[in-house]
């Protein structure tokens, strides 16, 4: 970073402590407003006690002074201010470090993302996973096309794993193989990016090493360092029960957590919607279409997909 870039990204977080530290209310921390106050917000020195650091350094964060930031620096500045998700993330970037993991909900998926999945779920399959690939949710659709996978244990229930580890859901694809190496290859370069921005934590690195550790193929596209945000990779998928079906992808991220909302649409120009409605009469009762606890769609192969070989 040039000393220009430098002097005005310090400035920047300068001035973003400053507002938020007006901006926020004595009584939402706990303390009184007394009649003497001069400012409607925090005081410095109360904010360096909240994010448990010496009054003089935080004065010099708010002067665009002093040494940058640590990550432990940051989380107690993020906790003493209130910050949102956004406003957190906005903190990180500006003082220069890759904003910490932050810890889902008990496995729980996120609840509007969650409604957005149950209302297309005769309409087309979609599913709530993690940042590292974790299904915590899927709709009746998408359950009745693949199998249950959200609440398998271990990492079964992980997208990369499904894909990479098991090819559990590699056995219908039809795309040739260069189509699905292309597929494979985005996955990759998104996972090392998610890697990165959580800065290598353990749950990041345990998942990366079991990839490894059970898939030539990903170890060969890791090694090739390659890293992009995710651009939903179209694909085609042979059912036994409709035919073939082909989906364009899209990926919705949550504004509240880090979970992702993954759906598949169907094609423009073929009767992939047609036939989604056919699925869809395969779907289960609605006391077991909960894809985190229903069993897997009803098919000729247990799983609702076809082996290598078959036809619809």
């Amino acid at each position: 970073m040039g000393e220009k870039a430098e002097s005005t990204t310090r400035e920047a977080l300068a001035d973003f402590l400053r507002q938020r530290r007006d901006a926020l209310s004595p009584d939402v921390v706990g303390l009184k407003a007394g009649r003497r106050r001069r400012t409607p917000g925090l005081r410095r020195d109360e904010v360096a006690r909240l994010a448990n650091m010496s009054t003089i350094y935080y004065e010099r964060l708010e002067q665009g002074r002093g040494s940058q930031p640590s990550s432990a620096i940051l989380a107690g500045l993020a906790q003493a201010l209130r910050l949102d998700p956004d406003e957190r993330a906005y903190l990180y970037l500006l003082a220069g470090h890759a904003e910490p993991a932050v810890a889902e909900p008990g496995g729980a998926a996120d609840p509007r993302l969650l409604s957005v999945m149950r209302a297309v779920t005769t309409t087309f399959p979609a599913f709530v996973a993690d940042e590292l690939g974790t299904v915590t949710a899927q709709n009746a659709l998408h359950t009745t096309l693949f199998g249950r996978v959200a609440g398998r244990p271990e990492r079964e229930g992980n997208l990369f794993w499904c894909w990479f580890g098991r090819g559990r859901w590699r056995r219908s694809v039809l795309d040739p193989p260069e189509r699905q190496e292309a597929i494979g290859h985005n996955f990759v370069a998104y996972l090392r990016m998610i890697v990165a921005k959580r800065g290598h934590d353990a749950a990041a690195a345990a998942l990366v090493a079991d990839l490894r550790a059970v898939s030539g193929e990903f170890l060969g596209m890791w090694d090739e360092h390659r890293v992009a945000g995710f651009s939903p990779p179209g694909m085609s998928v042979l059912d036994n029960r409709v035919g073939r079906l082909d989906f364009d992808c899209a990926l919705m991220v949550s504004s509240q957590s880090t979970q992702r909302l993954g759906s598949l649409h169907a094609v423009p120009g073929t009767p992939t919607q047609q036939r989604l409605s056919r699925l869809a009469e395969h779907v289960p009762a609605p006391a077991d279409r909960e894809g985190r606890t229903s069993g897997p769609g009803r098919g000729k192969t247990g799983d609702g997909l076809l082996q290598p070989g078959q036809h619809g």
